[in-house]
């Protein structure tokens, strides 16, 4: 299993591609980046370890909240990658990070590494 293990839930392909393409890039292959466009699928990602995720709001089958509130409580670092108004976001998950589509990857990718602790895998240090 990778060190690092970030969930993507994202139903846009090509919005998932781009952020998949960008944390690849900088973590490279020691990174596990888990690519879903549901909430049944991001439940079923988040059962495992995770180091962190990032979530669409609205996806094929219904809003990431209840998954966005477990992964709140376990301690799982998560931000919000959305459309959506951040007004939409339920008052106990507000202080997650949110990032307004359209967003830069830069952003993604530095919420990731805070997420992670700035933790350079070792096969790209």
């Amino acid at each position: 299993m990778a060190a690092v293990r970030v969930l993507i839930v994202e139903d846009d392909p090509f919005i998932a591609m781009d952020i998949e393409m960008a944390v690849a890039e900088q973590l490279g292959e020691a990174a596990e980046l888990i690519v879903v466009e549901s909430v049944a699928q991001a439940w079923r990602a988040a059962a495992g370890q995770l180091s962190c995720a990032l979530l669409d709001i609205d996806v094929v089958d219904g809003k990431t909240f209840e998954v966005a509130d477990t992964l709140r409580k376990t301690g799982i670092p998560f931000a919000f990658v959305s459309g959506s108004a951040p007004q939409e976001v339920p008052k106990p998950l507000r202080q997650a990070r949110f990032l307004r589509k359209p967003f830069s990857t830069r952003e993604v990718v530095a919420f990731v590494m805070a997420a992670i602790g700035g933790i350079v895998p070792e096969s790209i240090a």
